[in-house]
């Protein structure tokens, strides 16, 4: 492979990595990186419906991207293809998928399915996958009360495999932080020995394409970005105090709610 390959993981469900993938992918055009997306298994959606892969276009593209496999119950996928009575997902077509994209894109980004032990297959994670594809971890962490012993917990999950947690982005920052909010921005890396590397505004994936791509770079450490791309950092880069990114009242203002044109969500490249 000649390009980096970052997994996006969560603490759990619903934690945002689908606009934390789509930020990255901003970051990544401002940084001159070419960009592409995996998702090994979509669920909770028809197919010819509107996933995960399609909200991620609308907000950051146009970019190649690869869907697996589609499951229409909101399940696990393992759960979901036993219940449809369909084929598991296949981790080896994944990892076939994602190295053919790292080939000729700069970073490839692989958005898994809830948190980090979610089974994609049977005993398959997201972990799996990332070991097979010499992946580095990213973890979307929930701002308040909750989120430290999650986090702690997936970060131990990922160097129990032997991989490396690349970095924390808080998945929806909002307009107004309580106590615990607060004091998780700086006991997060405290207790995970993990740089906060981003924070996403509350309301983010309401923007339109212009408008989030302009604004995206600047809730993502492109510099940390950069660097991912060029080489592994060592564990003393990955353990240090991370530089913060607090969204502006001005952002998060201008994250007010507006439609995105449905659209499906396809393999191959969107336009």
């Amino acid at each position: 492979m000649t390009g980096h390959v970052l997994a996006v993981t969560g603490t759990s469900t619903d934690v945002g990595k689908t606009i934390v993938t789509a930020a990255l992918v901003a970051a990544a055009a401002e940084a001159e990186l070419t960009a592409a997306v995996c998702k090994p298994a979509q669920t909770g959606v028809m197919p010819g419906e509107r996933g995960d892969l399609a909200v991620i276009d609308e907000l950051a593209g146009p970019l190649r991207t690869v869907e697996c496999a589609r499951f229409p119950d909101p399940l696990a996928p393992d759960t979901a293809a036993r219940r449809a009575g369909m084929a598991q997902l296949d981790p080896d077509a994944v990892s076939a998928a994602i190295i053919a994209m790292s080939a000729d894109h700069d970073v490839t980004f692989v958005e898994g399915a809830g948190g980090v032990l979610v089974r994609l297959a049977d005993g398959v994670t997201l972990l799996d996958v990332a070991s097979a594809t010499d992946a580095d971890v990213l973890v979307v962490v929930p701002p308040g009360l909750g989120a430290l012993n999650h986090a702690e917990l997936t970060v131990g999950a990922i160097v129990a495999r032997g991989l490396r947690p690349a970095g924390l982005v808080v998945g929806s920052w909002p307009a107004d932080p309580d106590l615990a909010m607060t004091c998780n921005r700086t006991d997060l890396p405290r207790v995970t020995g993990v740089p906060i590397v981003g924070v996403i505004p509350a309301g983010a994936g309401a923007l339109d394409r212009t408008e989030f791509r302009r604004r995206a770079p600047s809730w993502i450490d492109t510099d940390w970005l950069r660097r991912e791309t060029a080489r592994p950092p060592t564990a003393t880069e990955f353990a240090s105090t991370a530089t913060e990114f607090a969204p502006t009242a001005t952002e998060i203002s201008a994250a007010a709610p507006s439609a995105h044109p449905e659209s499906q969500s396809t393999e191959g490249v969107h336009s």
